[in-house]
């Protein structure tokens, strides 16, 4: 079973030892229809703009304006139509968190892959270049996959955390461990056991 999620941010438990915890909200979701392969299409708000398309869908399945964003996602056997229930997050021990990582730009070597670089000092012409990308006479060109700078970070991960615990009233799941992602990035979360 599937839920969405948004990243409120990182905190610790008080106790001995201490536990780096990871805050998630789950974003309150409406059931719009269940399909028979064990999925369904449901409805969660979303701060962006609304058009026609998504006028129709909430007309069709008779939601509020609020839900104005539309996913596919896994649900439990006998869903149905409506309120999404969020029970098993209660008796969930470990999830599988997919949020997309920080993005950090056009990154060198160095930062991107770890390259070590060169000599600090003065004359050596060689700080953080990545130095030798190729071949000489065969094959004469660079292979496919070759660690070169580039954009780095923005790209879908999925990290497997323990469940402390979960608020059923306020829809807080609190993970063991670190989460991708920034402050307010929004993702799934896939109950594993």
């Amino acid at each position: 079973m599937e839920f969405i999620v948004e990243k409120i941010g990182m905190s610790r438990t008080i106790g001995v030892p201490s536990v780096p915890v990871t805050l998630l909200k789950v974003i309150e979701t409406k059931v719009c229809e269940v399909r028979e392969d064990g999925k369904a299409l449901v409805a969660y708000h979303s701060g962006k703009k609304i058009n026609k398309a998504i006028e129709g869908q909430q007309k069709k399945y008779d939601i509020s304006k609020e839900f104005n964003r539309f996913k596919t996602i896994k649900v439990a056997e006998g869903t149905e139509a409506g309120d999404l229930s969020l029970a098993p997050l209660g008796e969930a021990k470990v999830v599988k968190t997919s949020l997309n990582s920080k993005g950090r730009g056009f990154t060198g070597v160095v930062k991107r892959y770890g390259f070590a670089g060169g000599p600090d000092s003065h004359g050596s012409r060689f700080h953080r270049a990545p130095g030798s990308i190729g071949m000489c006479e065969w094959p004469g060109r660079v292979q496919p996959g070759q660690k070169m700078p580039g954009h780095y970070g923005n790209k879908l991960v999925t990290v497997k955390n323990e469940v402390i615990s979960f608020d059923e009233e306020n829809g807080i799941l609190v993970l063991k461990g670190a989460v991708p992602g920034h402050k307010g990035a929004r993702g799934m979360v896939r109950i594993v056991k």
